[in-house]
């Protein structure tokens, strides 16, 4: 049950400092652009190892960054408390992925096996290179496998596979 409860949420960034003194906090956003954090109207951050929302009230992009103020977080001190707190939506907040493009949140944990049929593991997460997608997948071994086309022969995520053209002793 915990797992299901878990997937529910998309984190997105996270609190990374404080902003001035009236309650604005610095966010490092891990979405692209990193502005389009500020789209979402309704956080929810992990605090004590609890999620609670908040609501963003304004945000804006400052310097390389973005800064933001959230309701009830009115000076430094309450800004203070949230540094650390991962950033968080609910996966239904997520407008739907475009045909062929799948949110990352969606692709972890699932099988990965090759056109033999092998099954390699499952995804344990996802990294960007600048060149492409890397899926990381944990099976009897670690693998580092390409998400680009001509790799990825299908993703099946009823069936919760990904099916790849990849050599085992790869």
């Amino acid at each position: 049950m915990g797992d299901d409860r878990e997937q529910r949420w998309v984190v997105l960034g996270r609190v990374s400092g404080l902003f001035g003194v009236r309650g604005w906090v610095k966010v490092f956003s891990d979405t692209a652009p990193r502005e389009n954090i500020l789209d979402y109207r309704s956080w929810y951050l992990k605090r004590r190892g609890e999620w609670r929302p908040y609501r963003l009230l304004e945000g804006r992009r400052q310097g390389k960054g973005i800064v933001a103020r959230l309701e009830g977080c009115g000076d430094r001190e309450q800004a203070a408390e949230l540094v650390g707190a991962d950033i968080a939506v609910r996966r239904e907040q997520l407008p739907a992925a475009a045909d062929g493009e799948y949110y990352w949140t969606d692709l972890q944990g699932l099988r990965v096996v090759n056109l033999g049929g092998i099954d390699f593991g499952r995804v344990d997460h996802l990294f960007e290179t600048g060149a492409n997608d890397v899926m990381v997948v944990k099976g009897e071994r670690r693998r580092l496998i390409p998400f680009i086309d001509g790799v990825i022969d299908g993703v099946d995520l009823e069936e919760g596979v990904i099916r790849v053209d990849w050599d085992q002793d790869f």
